[in-house]
């Protein structure tokens, strides 16, 4: 039996290079036509000497598509953003670079006419395609991909040998930028963590090892271990980039890294950076700030329909306050964003005071704050109150001081958005009580509370529905008097999702509007819990009843949303 027809083609093109004789092409061609692709090209490669460039200039031919040798090409770090280095990996592209209105894209498969398709919809541009060896871009996938370890171990290896267990580290050892083998490593972690798509970076020190840990999607993933010997030496770096002091190891610091200043990488991005006295060292903890992320739209950040009306009239009102709580890393600040990117105009004067500034927002004034020289919360929405500003956004509301200013603020024309820590959006009346602001004072001055948090989404290509049963049946329907077909996540996941089962986050929020029964209430100084028994009789979806319409929806998963909030009593 002969070749299939495009095997066939592939050969009799060798032969018309004079890479194969007769008598070898003709012996090629008796061969099975259950003969794969991949097994004809190592018989060609093996057996008779053909060279990988070649094979690929004679597939070029017989597809008529032009060859190209993707070893010699960088990644274009925003086509990366479009096209990660999963999709590439499932589908064995690089995408190469644009050109006007074109992406150009090395395959392994000239058959694959499903990717065009998925790549000219993330990018929006038309696709013109190259030839290259499947091996060729593996190993470019590989190579270039952050999230591989190998990465790191070229300098690990150097730094082991450079640093011994009990030497101490001299600064000029870790500001050479270039030649040391720690401001290579310290750089690469930075880099690794970004293109990973990581909020944080912890660098925690063990009895034994080093390790180094990625906050992604709000779930923490070990990363990297390195030998006890690097832990000074690579705390000592992030501490210079961030200008603190190397030699103060037993008290807490605070500090930024401007990264674009210690990279040659076209990666424009700020690390708030927190380190700490551990019982076995120094720890470290790095926020990532992305300087060129943009805000999302309020539609994008997970608001049902009916919260996503209320929030939009109130942050249209002329004055008030409308404060978010949760967490630490449960989007507030990024709602915050959306919110005054939403109702900006060259009519409205915006102030903010930030600790730190997280996104640059365009036609808004914006303060970081500095402790060191005394400039507060409190003192920078003294320093507003008299700059006539219309809207102001104080980053966080810490102390009785910063509290009874906004209020004040609010009440004299003001509208005013902040960040407080508590667990829901009713408790928000207790905390602001325990600062020692007047009940009264808060119920004139307060228009809504946004309890939020973030949720994993179940990734759409992997996911499997079922249907609930026993305890998550009685829950779903308990919560929102619903019962139907959900999803849980694939335990193994798949590439898309980084074989996690989840991709993304999503927001779950519980907004208290502030009516006439709850101003009576927060007067009368009545208790939390029935401050939101009132609130849900006017209508409130608690944080629970919110997540329970996520999973309805197919947005996540009931192991996720317990995981993150706890079921109403």
């Amino acid at each position: 039996m002969a070749l299939g027809r495009v095997q066939s083609a592939i050969v009799k093109q060798l032969m018309e290079m004079k890479l194969l004789g007769v008598e070898e092409s003709e012996k090629i061609m008796t061969l099975s036509q259950d003969l794969t692709g991949d097994a004809l090209d190592q018989i060609l490669l093996k057996d008779h000497g053909i060279t990988e460039f070649r094979l690929l200039v004679a597939k070029s031919r017989v597809f008529a598509m032009n060859p190209i040798n993707v070893s010699r090409f960088q990644f274009d770090p925003d086509l990366l953003e479009k096209l990660p280095t999963e999709f590439c990996r499932e589908h064995n592209v690089v995408p190469l670079g644009t050109v006007g209105d074109c992406v150009v894209v090395a395959f392994a498969n000239p058959f694959e006419m499903g990717a065009v398709n998925e790549i000219e919809d993330r990018t929006g541009l038309r696709v013109v395609r190259l030839l290259a060896g499947a091996h060729e871009i593996q190993q470019k996938l590989k190579k270039d991909s952050s999230g591989e370890k190998v990465e790191f171990g070229d300098v690990v290896d150097a730094i082991g040998a450079e640093f011994g267990e009990d030497q101490d580290v001299r600064i000029e050892d870790l500001e050479d930028e270039d030649s040391r083998p720690i401001i290579q490593l310290a750089n690469r972690i930075i880099e690794d963590a970004y293109k990973e798509g990581a909020s944080d970076i912890h660098v925690e020190p063990g009895e034994k090892e080093l390790m180094v840990r990625y906050r992604i999607d709000g779930v923490c993933q070990e990363k990297l271990r390195l030998p006890k010997k690097v832990a000074g030496a690579i705390v000592a770096r992030f501490k210079i980039m961030s200008n603190l002091d190397i030699a103060e190891r037993r008290l807490p610091q605070d500090g930024r890294i401007i990264f674009k200043q210690y990279t040659k990488k076209t990666i424009d991005i700020d690390l708030r950076v927190s380190t700490a006295p551990l019982n076995h060292g120094e720890g470290v903890v790095m926020r990532i700030l992305d300087k060129e992320k943009s805000t999302l739209p309020l539609p994008a950040l997970g608001f049902s329909e009916p919260n996503l009306l209320i929030y939009r009239r109130i942050i249209q009102q002329p004055y008030g306050m409308v404060l978010h709580c949760g967490p630490t890393g449960s989007g507030k600040s990024m709602t915050l964003y959306s919110a005054l990117n939403e109702i900006n105009s060259p009519e409205l004067v915006i102030r903010t005071a930030e600790d730190p500034i997280e996104y640059t927002l365009a036609g808004i004034n914006q303060m970081q704050m500095s402790r060191q020289i005394g400039l507060t919360f409190a003192s920078a929405l003294r320093a507003y109150l008299r700059q006539d500003p219309d809207i102001i956004l104080v980053g966080e509301i810490r102390d009785k001081e910063t509290a009874n200013i906004a209020v004040e603020a609010a009440l004299t024309g003001h509208l005013l958005l902040s960040t407080l820590h508590t667990n829901d959006a009713p408790g928000t009346i207790a905390r602001l009580t325990d600062m020692g602001v007047e009940p009264f004072l808060i119920s004139s001055s307060l228009l809504c509370v946004c309890a939020q948090r973030l949720m994993r989404r179940v990734c759409k290509k992997c996911r499997v529905a079922y249907e609930p049963e026993g305890r998550e049946k009685a829950i779903i329907e308990s919560a929102i008097g619903w019962s139907g077909t959900i999803y849980k996540a694939k335990p193994r996941g798949c590439q898309t999702c980084n074989n996690l089962g989840y991709k993304g986050r999503v927001g779950i929020h519980e907004l208290m509007e502030i009516s006439e029964e709850l101003v009576h209430a927060i007067n009368a100084e009545k208790e939390t819990a029935e401050i939101k028994r009132i609130a849900i009789k006017n209508g409130m979806k608690t944080l629970h009843q919110d997540s329970m319409l996520k999973v309805k929806e197919g947005l996540s998963t009931i192991e996720e949303a317990l995981a993150n909030v706890p079921p109403d009593l």
